[in-house]
């Protein structure tokens, strides 16, 4: 080969071996994403976001971990509940790594290690419910579940923000038992609320019925209260008017200058015209000493005049 050959060889291969030094120890980190790099074997550092420099042959990576939050969609669980029914659960659980460093070397495998704890976990929990109460208290159960789980796996650097059961399924046969008891609940529940609307429909027809009845009594009583006021208010009018009228009759004689013979006739008129009407009352003097001196004077004026007495004869 021509002398001018190597040393255009030698300089090909230096950059070659440059370049792939490059590729391998110049090391850009992407955000949300850290590299643990090893030296000789042992941990070193942390790489952070950004442009990094190897050493050659002395730094390599171990790992690229991925800060960001993930779910992870585990496969149906066989689990049996509380009183003996075997079925399935799937579950997502949410999680993201918190320290790098503890995720690459406090586990072997961290999604493995993950599902097989949520496993257990959701074994456990089921165990201790009936299926009916497996069925409504899902909230429960995913809130026990991510505390179990976030505090077996703090050490190794995760946090488990929450699990999500996506579907119980139990046994066909389960299910179809289940069916038609909540049909016969519904069915129990319309009755039952049929019944109770009957039942308040009657009360407050009698409800309505009652109060009826009252505003028609007390109706009537203020109807009464008002004729009878009324007719006591006519009562009180025509005495009133028949008394005056009386008043005026008697003023008119005594204005005429009538004899004590005429007024004791009217008077005893007037008394037998009032006492005739049963509806009128006759109003008597209020002390009897002048009750009997009237009387009495009109038997004066009644009276005959009394004969002269005859003196007796002389001589006799």
């Amino acid at each position: 080969m021509p002398s001018s050959f190597w040393p255009f060889f030698w300089w090909i291969l230096g950059v070659a071996v440059v370049v792939v030094l490059a590729l391998r120890y110049i090391i850009i980190v992407r955000q949300s994403t850290a590299v643990i790099v090893e030296r000789l074997g042992k941990f070193s550092r942390e790489l952070k976001p950004g442009l990094h420099f190897l050493v050659p042959i002395i730094d390599s990576v171990r790992a690229v971990v991925d800060l960001r939050e993930q779910a992870w969609d585990y496969p149906p669980q066989a689990v049996i509940t509380k009183d003996n029914v075997p079925t399935s659960i799937d579950i997502v659980l949410y999680y993201y790594i918190t320290d790098p460093v503890k995720s690459v070397y406090e586990v072997r495998n961290l999604n493995e290690a993950i599902l097989k704890l949520t496993m257990t976990s959701i074994r456990n929990i089921s165990g201790s419910l009936n299926l009916d109460e497996l069925l409504v208290s899902r909230e429960n159960v995913n809130n026990e579940l991510t505390q179990i789980v976030d505090v077996a796996t703090d050490p190794w650097g995760v946090k488990v923000t929450r699990a999500e059961i996506k579907s119980v399924n139990p046994p066909a046969e389960i299910l179809e038992a289940m069916t038609r008891q909540m049909k016969a609940e519904r069915s129990k529940r319309a009755a039952i609320l049929e019944a109770e609307g009957f039942r308040e429909a009657e009360i407050n027809k009698a409800e309505g019925e009652k109060q009826a009845m009252i505003l028609r009594a007390e109706a009537d009583r203020q109807q009464k209260i008002l004729t009878a006021e009324g007719e006591a208010q006519a009562l009180i009018t025509v005495a009133n008017a028949k008394k005056e009228a009386v008043v005026a009759y008697f003023n008119g004689i005594h204005e005429g200058n009538a004899t004590p013979d005429v007024l004791a006739l009217k008077y005893m008129e007037t008394l037998e015209s009032i006492s005739s009407n049963p509806a009128n009352k006759v109003f008597l003097p209020y002390e009897s000493s002048a009750l009997m001196g009237s009387l009495g004077a009109v038997k004066d004026l009644f009276a005959e005049p009394a004969s002269p007495a005859v003196p007796p004869a002389k001589g006799k």
